[in-house]
């Protein structure tokens, strides 16, 4: 065995797992041949056993499934990965039902499948340390337990119970585990667990209480009832419908998971197994489990692991940041850094703005304070990190400025000659804007190799990602630094070249004027929300306008037109971009904040937003025909073609960044893994031909080049 390790003496099997070739346990091929073999030589040796233990070599007790061998898996593979899965499951049993106590010792984290491998044990024993986690986070994967632990949680809790452990992904530290009697005991050490276990198969091995798992006995009653108790009937009646809401249908894996809940609480423990078996095996060849491994897994530790960060070694913790302009961008921003410990300046131009704007992180945190997550002391000791200001003196010796003033090219450089001057040696200067390139920014600068791109979303205290822009002259010490720096703050780094509108803010745009350019054809605005909605995006494209501004739709158009005049050009605007302008020049809907915009804001309390009646009048065309589908994959296919016109144009230099950008940054479908991967998941040929069907209806939007569809294919992942 390569895996697993084994050993007998004195009557106790210990299995270890213990794999050579990787950091952590996983279910590869070769652990599940182990496991068979291990199995073999416990039922061999049985009559010398008095009991097993099961144990980990590792840092973590078990890390779950070999992923990598998931994504190459195909739909025609869905037999053998019943079979694998039920033979898995067929060795965690006879181990279960030997006869012979069976403790699982957790040394570390056992996620996933490592939770359902901890299971197998009768006694459950942990370290008690609270940087261990246990939980079963597959349906976040696209995934679910399909290794006994649907079956055995709803046994262990019921089916109440059992819901957020299993549809929510909750994960539990050792103490939470023993609250709840899903571990048994907590140890001091290794040590000391070892000697527990030892203890407890000395009690049972002797007969004087039988080993065995609450359901293997006769006796057993799963808690809070059956689904025919009327109580559990009731809950479960709408359960299915609130799921729905949630998930809208895309998202297969809660739904498989509830009814193999629901289903498997019906008939004996074995059968429900089987059950379990099925519905993860039909998951495991599917898409959509696919497209949100690759993401949320694969490119999202990537990125995690600095893949984007350049090679520089030394690593940099910011000391002492400042924030120029109290808006709520930049109110934001200094939150977050101040709840991270870092030392803050919060310039505005007057000291009631900068007060008003360290007043953001009171009135944040004050919710925490009320809900017990915060005291008030800590609340002072984080404000008390805030210096608000309106003199350009108390940024010296800052080794980040971030300035984060209104999107205007002579505002932003009279700002950054002014401040950057305070900048500690070798100090970095930033720019959060969201559109304007980085290198016109930078001409400002009296040292363009250390400017560089910033660019927060809003709120950006509940927003996690951080876009990093590298201007032509961006040293690669500098975008190094601000990798750092968005890691230092808790935020998710991607790192993009420069051009008009980055990535995030490019394609987020395609989304919001393919919308605008519907409503413009004629098409009903509640179905362009609809599409949106029923497409997988959090809210619908008009809502979107609403709440980032049509007026600074309108003023990036404007600036857009000017810089194409001043470079010689004409800007041929959308017709999505027509139309948000006479929303706001010919009948003044300036967006939410302005209190009018495609929807209407009543002032009365409680009152819910409505979209402009007028809508109706002014853009509706009376026998305009309309197709759903069509306005879905319009609303998806824009965003995903302009990010792989991003990554022919090395705006994008990867895939990682594309998906986890386009996820967290502008909300594109989780389901799909991302723009990119989206692509990749329906199959390259399949999303060109689809493409150019839109294309003919709708417009070069819609149109993939050569050179476009060389990139996609010459970036396209390899399990």
């Amino acid at each position: 065995m390569n895996t697993i390790k084994y050993e007998l003496r004195d009557g106790v099997a210990t299995i270890t797992f213990d794999d050579p070739a990787s950091p952590v346990n996983t279910m590869s091929e070769q652990w599940q041949a182990d496991l068979a073999e291990v199995t073999a030589q416990v039922v061999h040796d049985q009559a010398a056993i008095r009991g097993l233990l099961l144990t980990s070599a590792k840092s973590t007790f078990f890390a779950g499934a070999d992923l990598k061998a998931v994504m190459r898996m195909r739909p025609e593979d869905g037999p053998r990965a019943f079979r694998e899965i039920e033979a898995m499951k067929g060795h965690f049993r006879t181990l279960e039902t030997l006869g012979r106590p069976v403790v699982s010792c957790l040394n570390g984290s056992a996620l996933g499948g490592g939770w359902e491998v901890a299971l197998v044990g009768h006694y459950r024993i942990a370290v008690d340390d609270p940087q261990i986690r246990f939980g079963m986070p597959e349906v976040t994967l696209g995934l679910i337990p399909g290794g006994g632990g649907i079956t055995k949680m709803t046994r262990l809790l019921g089916l109440v119970g059992a819901q957020p452990y299993i549809l929510e992904s909750k994960l539990f530290d050792p103490h939470e585990a023993l609250q709840s009697g899903l571990i048994h005991e907590l140890a001091r050490d290794a040590a000391a667990m070892r000697a527990q276990a030892l203890a407890w198969i000395e009690k049972h091995a002797s007969g004087e209480a039988p080993a065995r798992h609450p359901w293997d006995d006769k006796n057993y009653r799963m808690p809070g009832g059956t689904p025919g108790n009327p109580k559990v009937a009731g809950l479960l009646a709408v359960a299915p419908a609130m799921l729905k809401r949630k998930t809208r249908g895309l998202y297969p894996a809660p739904e498989c998971a509830l009814a193999a809940m629901v289903e498997g609480a019906q008939v004996d423990f074995d059968t429900a197994l089987r059950i379990e078996s099925r519905y993860l095996a039909r998951l495991l060849v599917g898409p959509v489990a696919k497209n949100m491994i690759n993401t949320f897994f694969f490119n999202l530790n990537a990125v995690k692991s600095g893949q984007s960060r350049p090679p520089v070694p030394e690593r940099y913790r910011p000391q002492k940041v400042g924030v120029l302009g109290a808006g709520m961008m930049g109110s934001g921003i200094a939150c977050v850094q101040a709840s991270r410990g870092v030392a803050t300046v919060l310039r505005d131009v007057s000291m009631e703005k900068a007060e008003a704007g360290r007043d953001y992180t009171r009135k944040a945190t004050d919710a925490s304070i009320g809900k017990g997550r915060m005291t008030r002391q800590e609340q002072e000791e984080l404000l008390a990190r805030i210096t608000p200001t309106d003199s350009v003196q108390a940024l010296q010796g800052c080794d980040l400025i971030i300035e984060a003033v209104f999107e205007n090219r002579e505002l932003k450089a009279r700002v950054t000659q002014e401040a950057e001057t305070m900048l500690a040696a070798g100090g970095v200067f930033a720019s959060n804007t969201s559109t304007l390139p980085i290198s016109g920014l930078a001409k400002a600068s009296s040292a363009p190799e250390r400017f560089v791109g910033i660019h927060f979303f809003s709120p950006v205290d509940k927003m996690k990602l951080v876009e990093i822009i590298r201007g032509r002259q961006t040293s690669d010490d500098t975008v190094a630094r601000a990798f750092d720096y968005v890691q230092a703050i808790g935020k998710i780094p991607i790192v993009v070249n420069d051009s008009r509108g980055f990535f995030t803010s490019r394609v987020f745009g395609t989304f919001v004027m393919e919308g605008a350019a519907m409503v413009g054809e004629g098409i009903p605005a509640p179905v362009v929300e609809h599409a949106g909605i029923m497409a997988g995006m959090p809210v619908g494209p008009l809502a979107v306008l609403d709440e980032t501004a049509l007026s600074l739709a309108v003023h990036v158009l404007d600036q857009t037109r000017a810089d194409y005049r001043a470079e010689g050009g004409t800007y041929i605007a959308s017709p999505g971009e027509l139309l948000v302008e006479r929303m706001v020049k010919e009948f003044d809907r300036n967006g939410r904040a302005a209190g009018a915009g495609f929807y209407e804001y009543p002032t009365e309390p409680g009152a819910k937003k409505y979209l402009w009646p007028e809508l109706k009048n002014l853009f509706e065309k009376p026998g305009t025909r309309w197709d759903m589908p069509d306005l879905q994959d319009r609303l998806l296919y824009r965003q995903a073609i302009e990010t792989a016109r991003c990554l022919s144009e090395r705006v994008l230099t990867s895939v990682h960044d594309a998906n986890v950008g386009s996820i967290f940054g502008i909300g594109f479908p989780a389901w799909t893994g991302g723009a990119l991967q989206f692509i990749y998941g329906m199959g390259v040929d399949r999303f060109c031909e689809r493409s150019g069907e839109l294309a003919q209806r709708y417009g070069p939007g819609f149109v993939l080049t050569g050179k476009v569809v060389d990139a996609i294919r010459s970036h396209q992942p390899v399990y």
